[in-house]
C-alpha cells in the first residue's frame, strides 16, 4: 500500500475536520490531548494527519500522526488521571523489565568471562 500524504490545513479547518469526523470524543481545540490506545502516545489535535479526500484516496480521514500507526479516532482515549497512571505504570514495568534483561545478559557476559578465565592454562613456572 502506498503512503498518503497527509493533507495541509489551516487550524480552523482542522478543528472543523476534527469534530465532523470524530464521532467519538468533541474537539473544541487543537491543542487537546488524546492517548492512542495502538501506540500508547499522547497525541494533540495539531498532530493528527488528515489524508484522503477528493484528489486523495477517497473520503477524508484522520489517523494517528505515530510513523507506522495509522489508529482511528475510536482508537484514541482522552488522558485522564487514571489513563496517565496506566501509562506511568506500564512504562514503569518495562523500564523494570529492560533492567532485568540488562541485568541477565550481564550476568551471562561475567559468567562467560569467569569459564574462559578458569580454563585458561596456567603459564609454566621458570
Amino acid at each position: 500500500m502506498a503512503l498518503v500524504s497527509p493533507i495541509k490545513l489551516s487550524d480552523e479547518e482542522k478543528l472543523d475536520v476534527l469534530q465532523r469526523l470524530d464521532r467519538f470524543r468533541q474537539w473544541h481545540f487543537l491543542d487537546e490531548k488524546r492517548y492512542c490506545l495502538v501506540c500508547g502516545k499522547i497525541i494533540t489535535g495539531r498532530e493528527i494527519q488528515v489524508i484522503g479526500g477528493i484528489r486523495g484516496n477517497g473520503p477524508l480521514r484522520i489517523i494517528c500522526p505515530t510513523e507506522h500507526c495509522n489508529a482511528m479516532p475510536m482508537e484514541w482515549v482522552r488522558p485522564t488521571d487514571e489513563v496517565l497512571i496506566k501509562i506511568a505504570l506500564v512504562e514503569a514495568e518495562r523500564h523494570r523489565l529492560d533492567l532485568i534483561n540488562r541485568a541477565g545478559r550481564a550476568m551471562r557476559s561475567i559468567s562467560k568471562v569467569n569459564t574462559i578465565v578458569r580454563t585458561r592454562p596456567k603459564p609454566p613456572l621458570g
